[in-house]
């Protein structure tokens, strides 16, 4: 076998590994249209060219799972959540539109965040490798261009097993490299071109994504080294702490605040999605 086919079918055997059902296609619709404006709100609009019930087909399958083994890790870490529960109502959104438990979990007791007081926390938990993580990304990128100053934003890597963990490394040595535009070409790279920018063994993989960020302008040095830096490392391990921390079962997962959780399927769509987090994050604000 050729290695680009070879290279292929690793990634595809890493999509089989962390699912527990068959995941439908990526809804391309929304990678290659993504919206161009914003309401005051700051929610972002579906791309024109796709009807509403497209996108509430896409949020039916619009999450990657973890397979059995993941799964069975997450339950019995001791970094895991102590319980999950309904807040108490005062705690929760006003009556409406949003519902506890529907399209939102809250999270008992609420995990620490890594912000000033006086700002808002939210994380996204995503893969590289992972097709809705892609859908979802433009209605992000809009979002980021107008959400309320007081929310922090991030996105953390999901970990599971060694393809998700080499992506992640991946991500985090073109963060530390100053590099985010080479995180979106990355993710293009997989999700566009079936570069999937992984291989067998940690090695190989280390020389694939190496050549691929040298013909995109960084050295083979920087790279390597940033690649095996103590900081990188740290940051891995902060992944895969939280991974397990909010039991994370599949992504795209937003977490608010360190208090809850949603997606596109709870949402009902990504553009939902965007109102609800902006709404979720008001809230804690508020607060």
């Amino acid at each position: 076998m050729n290695r680009p086919l070879f290279l292929t079918a690793l990634l595809a055997l890493g999509v089989v590994a962390c699912s527990r059902q068959e995941a439908p296609p990526p809804a391309a619709p929304a990678a290659e249209a993504p919206p161009a404006a914003t309401n005051p709100s700051g929610a972002a609009p579906a791309p024109a060219a796709v009807p509403p019930q497209s996108e509430i087909e896409q949020a039916r399958g619009a999450q990657e799972s973890a397979d059995g083994a993941a799964n069975e890790k997450l339950e019995s870490s001791d970094a895991s959540l102590e319980r999950m529960a309904a807040l108490p109502p005062d705690a929760q959104l006003p009556a409406g539109r949003w519902k506890a438990g529907v399209n939102y979990d809250p999270l008992v007791p609420g995990q620490p965040t890594s912000v000033e007081p006086g700002k808002v926390e939210v994380l996204e938990i995503m893969w590289l490798g992972c097709p809705h993580c892609y859908a979802l990304e433009p209605y992000i990128r809009a979002w980021l261009k107008t959400k309320p100053a007081y929310v922090e934003f991030s996105r953390v890597p999901v970990i599971w097993g060694p393809v998700h963990r080499a992506h992640a490394r991946l991500f985090y040595t073109l963060k530390a490299l100053g590099r985010p535009d080479l995180i979106e070409k990355a993710f293009d790279a997989i999700q566009q071109q079936h570069n999937p920018l992984v291989a067998s063994s940690d090695a190989e993989s280390l020389q694939i994504e190496q050549a691929w960020a040298a013909q995109n302008g960084v050295s083979a040095a920087d790279f390597t080294g940033t690649y095996n830096s103590l900081a990188v490392s740290a940051e891995l391990g902060r992944a895969e702490e939280l991974t397990q921390r909010y039991r994370v079962q599949s992504v795209p997962l937003i977490i608010v605040n360190g208090k809850y959780t949603t997606d596109v399927g709870k949402a009902a769509s990504p553009t939902n999605l965007i109102q609800l987090l902006n709404d979720l994050a008001a809230s804690e604000h508020r607060h």
